[in-house]
């Protein structure tokens, strides 16, 4: 192999490394851009799905506290936690 063949094969390696490097962190910085920028109508979905969660869980307490003292309820814990 010659030198200038070296040469070319040395200047290709490294444009196809430059290139390949450079399409990486365009989709990287596409990739972050999309991720920054949710849709408001999605958003809002998923603040509606919060504050049903938060509801959901408001009912759950409810239905574990009614009727029943609190050392009763920490006693079944601890039961349940040595099982």
């Amino acid at each position: 192999m010659t030198f200038w063949t070296a040469l070319v094969v040395i200047v290709a390696i490294a444009s196809f490394a430059a290139i390949r490097i450079e399409r990486i962190r365009s989709r990287d910085r596409r990739l972050n851009a999309d991720e920054g920028s949710g849709s408001p109508a999605r958003e809002a979905e998923l603040e509606r799905e919060i504050i049903d969660l938060k509801k959901r869980l408001a009912v759950l307490e409810r239905i574990a506290t009614d009727d029943r003292q609190s050392k009763a309820i920490a006693h079944e814990i601890e039961s349940l936690r040595d099982r």
